[in-house]
């Protein structure tokens, strides 16, 4: 009678955990071989038009595909624009496209910033992205957020480093014809009822302490009355980033209008020392000449200088 082998092979939690990840990832690639949704130009097809009627289902969802941000260049003071799908956008883009995997994890907290990872693998044609987005865990003054603030800044990131691994899988050709088209769409809907729609929509700023005269002077109108369909649907797009996490109040309407003031400040603080200088200069050359001492040209007059920020006048001995 043979003696049976009862030796005990023990395995380590990661290496099970490694084994089980890989056969899960192997399975699903298999499915999506056998049930390919994006493999040819007819299912690509088939892709977006269930992605616009998702997006078109309503103008609620179609007027929450886009975000905008408004950023001024502190040297030159020009404004610039960056705009593009939302996450909601990408979240229907996905769900058309099909056989992917999307995972988010928050990866650090150092105290001042919050890191979100997302990432997207494409199983039919095997291409993954990795994504890391920071968010800003302090105030103003130092100060980090309480412990609910930063779950909250950390769910924004993670929807972020979501929304960007999803659209680094997705080549952009794809949907680049289905934003324009729902965007479209969305002024449309919005031209159809447009005195409800931007009272609504001043409202719902209002809410958030953003008054009328602050949204009018964003959008370079006078009046309410100025703002048309598009500019409607820019603020939706505006209020989007603002709700995902990607702007605050503070940075798109407070901030701007602060160093807007502030450059002013400094403008005419500036014509006064110059001013100051000028007349100076006329003065010196005047008792110069009251005593008897020969006129000169103006490249040899006193020179002054003046600091730009306070426009203090600093007069040469």
């Amino acid at each position: 009678m043979s003696e049976e082998d009862n030796t005990i092979q023990i395995i380590s939690s990661s290496e099970s955990l490694e084994a089980l990840n890989r056969a899960e990832v192997d399975m699903q690639i298999a499915t999506a071989k056998r049930w390919p949704m994006h493999s040819s130009q007819q299912q690509i097809q088939t892709a977006l038009v269930k992605a616009e009627a998702f997006a078109l289902v309503d103008s609620e969802t179609a007027e929450s595909c886009f975000y905008r941000l408004e950023r001024t260049d502190k040297e030159t003071g020009q404004k610039s624009i960056i705009e593009g799908p939302s996450i909601r956008l990408a979240e229907i883009i996905a769900n058309s496209w099909g056989n992917l995997r999307i995972a988010t994890r928050i990866i650090g907290n150092d105290g001042k910033f919050v890191t979100a990872q997302g990432a997207c693998h494409d199983l039919e044609s095997n291409v993954a992205q990795s994504v890391e987005v920071k968010r800003s865990i302090t105030t103003k003054k130092g100060y980090t957020f309480s412990a609910d603030m930063q779950v909250v800044t950390g769910n924004a990131a993670a929807s972020i480093a979501r929304r960007n691994a999803i659209l680094a899988v997705i080549p952009a050709a794809i949907f680049k014809t289905l934003y324009s088209k729902i965007k479209k769409a969305a002024i449309g809907e919005v031209s159809n009822n447009l005195e409800k729609r931007r009272a609504n929509m001043l409202k719902t700023y209002a809410l958030a302490g953003v008054n009328s005269e602050t949204i009018c002077k964003y959008l370079d109108v006078s009046s309410v009355d100025e703002i048309d369909a598009e500019m409607v649907v820019n603020l939706a797009s505006l209020w989007n980033a603002l709700r995902d996490g990607q702007t605050t109040i503070e940075e798109t309407f407070e901030k701007p209008a602060n160093e807007a003031k502030k450059a002013e400040q400094i403008r005419k603080k500036n014509a006064e020392a110059k001013g100051r200088i000028a007349a100076s200069a006329a003065g010196s050359k005047a008792q110069k000449q009251t005593a008897g001492q020969p006129q000169q040209g103006d490249n040899n007059a006193p020179a002054g200088s003046y600091d730009p920020e306070t426009g203090e006048l600093f007069q040469q001995q």
